[in-house]
């Protein structure tokens, strides 16, 4: 049960209405409204009193801006909805979330049988698309932290802000192996190796609580199925070209022991197993996943993950065939839900699509929905507002960003930084900018520079930690710098993307704006330490003689003092790197064992050894 969630009375009533095909029972009380009955009772009864029309409805989840009104749940019958990356209600805060989510809500439990809705984000850092929530570090840094303990905290803390704002699905974690670094979603694997990710689906534990329905339990979602940071090319939705046992031993792993952890829903891959899509691969969702692996939750389509099968824009009758057929037991139709209804009743009346698979799929989503307790409190849980961005949960992402920072370089001791009686220069663009340290998915599907959530950017973590007798300047283009300064803090990298439109086929180097910052430092003379913001690996070795240290900050997040607190040597850096850092873009993929000459080695980290007064 989800403990606190309310209902009112008219609400309540709304969901006791039952349809006039529905048997009576004894005190005309439907078997599944009775939470003292079995999952399985429940959802055998309500099954019975269902339409087609009410299965099909069950099995689409439409994004929220793709339903006119609320109405349009009640008479689609809709069993979910979701918002996309840049889906966010106006204005941007916690309690509009839970007031839009208890709408829709209230719209499914006012259809004849009154099944509640299940509502999914892609809280992937961090209940990310919410202002004001906290932002840990994306999963690249948490793997290169080596904590499954911390990770499952992460999991927890998400879940309690995601519960706040009354959504109940959480589409992570990304337990991508990633391949090859040109990948546009590297920054959302754990790693290069099924090791990393398997530890971290400690995750799914935090999110989802030891079983569903407790306290601030929300589904969890292994994606995305399965193969996609293998890709040819690092291409984002492109072609992983392996023999079956290569991808059972790499990309299967995390998925085994996502299932093994009873996590809830698996997110179908955009990309292709040797050139059959994902999405229509019966073999690997339905014989692999479903019954050799034993997963009894709920598939789920990608965005508009169907439509992607042939190719051409415009979902058809083959590819809905295809895709149910295949085993896919949701379908994220963002728009098009009514045309997918359509279409889909259509197959089953002709035959092409077996009742046994609308049953499978619907036997699937409703037991996550009783085994969740949205029969029993479907409103969101208000207790849970105070979570969002707490103190508590930003002292945890302060201590993931600790943990995740790799120190790669310390020529003479360089750092740490000494708090007092140091004259430091900081420059970079993203000293200062909370959005290139945050990255993608973050209050938007691509992200943005710039301010575009509360928290501590790197450099108001530098001047926080150093002693009055320190001065502290900042030019963002390094201008102004001379010799009498002590040390130069360069903040480098990338500037936010998500998949597709941050792959780099190309060139992987920092790009002209960082070139010229750090030349400036270098022609100064004072010793530079550089702290690279990035979602992988970049290709910095022509650069990396010139400066005197170098930490991998990853994507840090909204907490940036952890950055500091490792420069100023308050956490003795731990972080170890969970992919092989390249030579140059040309080595692209490098992979641990494949005998390529890196320039730092996988699990590569430095620690600083000597005692410091400070």
């Amino acid at each position: 049960m989800r403990v606190g969630r309310s209902i009112t009375l008219g609400v309540l009533a709304a969901a006791l209405t039952v349809s006039a095909h529905a048997p009576a029972l004894a005190g005309n009380q439907p078997a599944y409204k009775d939470a003292r009955r079995p999952v399985s009772a429940r959802v055998a009864d309500l099954m019975k009193r269902m339409t087609l029309d009410d299965k099909l409805g069950q099995m689409m989840q439409a994004e929220r801006l793709g339903v006119k009104s609320p109405a349009d749940v009640t008479t689609g019958r809709l069993g979910s909805l979701l918002s996309g990356g840049s889906s966010q209600p106006t204005p941007n805060t916690p309690a509009t979330w839970a007031d839009m989510y208890d709408g829709f809500q209230k719209a499914a439990l006012a259809t004849p049988l009154g099944i509640p809705l299940i509502y999914g984000v892609d809280a992937v850092h961090g209940h990310n698309g919410v202002y004001g929530a906290t932002v840990f570090p994306h999963n690249i840094g948490l793997g290169a932290s080596r904590d499954p303990k911390l990770v499952e905290k992460i999991g927890r803390a998400t879940a309690e802000e995601v519960s706040g704002t009354g959504i109940d699905w959480d589409f992570a974690p990304c337990l991508c192996v990633a391949r090859n670094d040109r990948w546009g979603r590297t920054y959302e694997s754990f790693g290069e190796v099924p090791q990393l990710a398997t530890e971290m689906t400690s995750i799914i534990t935090g999110l989802q609580g030891r079983s569903l329905g407790g306290p601030a339990s929300v589904l969890a979602t292994a994606k995305h199925y399965v193969g996609d940071g293998g890709t040819t090319g690092g291409v984002n939705e492109g072609n992983t070209q392996l023999s079956e046992q290569e991808l059972r031993a790499i990309h299967l792993p995390p998925f085994k022991e996502a299932v093994k952890r009873g996590v809830g829903s698996v997110m179908v891959s955009y990309s292709s197993w040797n050139d059959v899509k994902l999405h229509a691969n019966k073999y690997l969702v339905t014989d692999v996943l479903k019954k050799e692996l034993g997963f009894d939750g709920i598939v789920v389509s990608d965005y508009n993950g169907v439509d992607k099968i042939d190719g051409q824009t415009g979902f058809t009758p083959d590819e809905v065939e295809a895709s149910i057929n295949a085993g896919i037991d949701m379908v994220m139709v963002p728009y098009d839900w009514q045309k997918f209804i359509d279409t889909l009743r259509t197959l089953v009346q002709d035959g092409k699509v077996p009742m046994s698979r609308i049953d499978d799929a619907n036997r699937r989503i409703l037991t996550k929905k009783f085994q969740l307790g949205l029969f029993e409190h479907p409103l969101t849980d208000r207790r849970y507002l105070g979570t969002i961005g707490s103190q508590e949960h930003r002292n945890l992402a302060r201590q993931a960003v600790r943990e995740s920072q790799v120190l790669l370089k310390n020529e003479h001791n360089v750092l740490p930084l000494d708090k007092s009686r140091t004259k430091i220069f900081v420059a970079g663009k993203s000293a200062d900018d909370m959005g290139n340290q945050a990255g993608g998915w973050t209050v938007g599907w691509q992200g943005t520079s710039g301010p575009v959530i509360p928290g501590t950017t790197i450099l108001q973590g530098i001047e926080k930690t150093v002693k009055p007798s320190s001065t502290v300047t900042f030019s963002k283009d390094g201008s102004g710098i001379d010799k009498s300064f002590d040390v130069a803090v360069a903040v480098v990298g990338e500037t936010p993307y998500a998949e597709t439109k941050g792959d780099r086929p190309g060139d992987m180097g920092l790009d002209a704006t960082d070139l010229a910052t750090l030349q400036k430092l270098h022609d100064s003379g004072v010793p530079t330490v550089v702290v690279l913001v990035s979602g992988r690996p970049l290709d910095i070795a022509q650069q990396l003689p010139d400066w005197a240290g170098l930490i991998e900050s990853w994507l840090p997040g909204s907490e940036g003092q952890g950055v500091a607190d490792v420069l100023f040597g308050d956490y003795n850096p731990t972080g170890k790197l969970p992919v092989t850092w390249m030579r140059s873009a040309d080595q692209q993929p490098i992979n641990v064992g494949d005998g390529k000459p890196a320039l730092f080695p996988f699990g590569y980290g430095l620690r600083y050894h000597q005692r410091f007064p400070w």
